[in-house]
């Protein structure tokens, strides 16, 4: 796919439309996703500013420190005019200087540094400040084809790992020393970087967030591993199996493992437009609350996913928003079980027309290695 259909330039029109609908006079955003997502810009986020202006009227302006101008330029998308900052000025004048008179509120990137947040309401004294989620949120929960395609090529290359955990998953062997293979898979697979990886064997398994540790995983244990990372295009992949090293699995854990790919199953199948993602939720955690395990689900099914690897919408009990196409999210049911072991299983998946596609497809039964 080509950058103008991933990062085509009439983002920057419907982001200044829906800043002056949201009652702001401008964004501007920092480096991150939302950066990314209007210019196509990957900026480095460092001590020196890099702030878009993004003014509600009138043509946005992007910040850069003189040397990483030749970054920016080279951006698939920019179309904005640069200005440069050299080293030992003050940056900030320069945002003030991008706006047509001082503004009464400006939208702020959800996760600026904290410094840059009190640099800014030094320079702009009579502006609220309010977050820029309020607007860019809007424009990036549904996913445009190309974006679907995206995510696609990341579950792919993701899925590929997977499929070669046998080669590296094995009785005696350390969790740290699996990671550190599966890393390596997850670039050779096509990532430019590796977001995280869990390899959470025996009682580290009920640990949802564990990491790794450097306990050698014993023969018999189920093992869970939840990987993830960013492809060229600014896309993730996110994507949890859960094997059996060596011997079979004790019979409990093979009992609630059923459970949990039963669960896993009904949630994706019940993915429709107008379906909330409260309703989404439950799909998972009613199967599992009836047969006896609920206190053992202790998080939400799933968080939407696109150029950040958490991003709405979020499948979770409150959240009464209906479900609409383009809408891309994991379901990642678990069980856990504490001091004993832990599993889940996470696709991500897409909301289409009439239903959902799946953008992993390797089996979602138990694998014994």
């Amino acid at each position: 796919m080509g950058t103008d259909e991933l990062y085509p330039p009439d983002r920057l029109s419907a982001a200044r439309r829906a800043t002056a609908a949201a009652g702001l006079d401008a964004l501007l955003l920092t480096p991150g996703s939302d950066l990314r997502y209007l210019t196509g810009y990957d900026a480095h986020a460092g001590e020196r500013l890099t702030c878009l202006v993004l003014p509600a009227e009138g043509e946005p302006t992007l910040i850069v420190p003189r040397l990483e101008r030749p970054a920016a330029e080279a951006a698939p998308n920019t179309g904005v005019r640069i200005v440069d900052h050299p080293d030992g000025t003050d940056p900030y004048p320069l945002v003030v200087a991008a706006l047509d008179g001082p503004p009464a509120a400006v939208g702020l990137t959800d996760r600026m540094w904290a410094e840059q947040v009190l640099a800014l309401r030094a320079a702009l004294p009579g502006a609220a400040q309010r977050l820029a989620g309020e607007v860019l949120r809007e424009l990036r929960i549904r996913k445009s084809p190309a974006e679907v395609a995206a995510l696609a090529e990341a579950g792919a290359a993701i899925d590929e790992v997977h499929l070669r955990m046998g080669e590296w998953l094995r009785p005696g062997r350390t969790e740290v020393e699996v990671a550190a293979d599966i890393a390596a898979a997850i670039r050779a697979a096509g990532h430019v970087s590796v977001d995280f990886v869990i390899v959470a064997a025996g009682p580290n398994g009920a640990s949802p967030h564990h990491g790794t540790s450097d306990r050698p995983i014993g023969a018999g244990e189920p093992v869970v591993v939840d990987i993830g990372g960013t492809m060229a295009s600014g896309y993730r992949s996110d994507c949890t199996r859960t094997y059996v090293a060596g011997e079979p699995a004790p019979a409990d854990f093979r009992d609630y493992y059923a459970v949990l790919c039963d669960a896993q199953r009904a949630a994706v199948a019940a993915v429709r437009p107008g379906i909330t993602g409260a309703q989404a939720d439950a799909a998972a955690r009613e199967p599992i609350a009836a047969a006896g395990y609920g206190p053992a689900f202790l998080h939400r099914t799933g968080h939407g996913i696109g150029l950040d690897g958490h991003e709405e919408p979020y499948l979770v009990a409150g959240n009464d928003r209906p479900l609409e196409a383009g809408m891309a999210f994991s379901i990642e049911p678990g069980i856990y079980l504490s001091g004993r072991h832990g599993a889940r299983i996470e696709d991500i998946v897409v909301c289409t027309t009439d239903g959902v596609q799946r953008l992993n497809t390797t089996p979602t039964e138990l694998i014994a290695l």
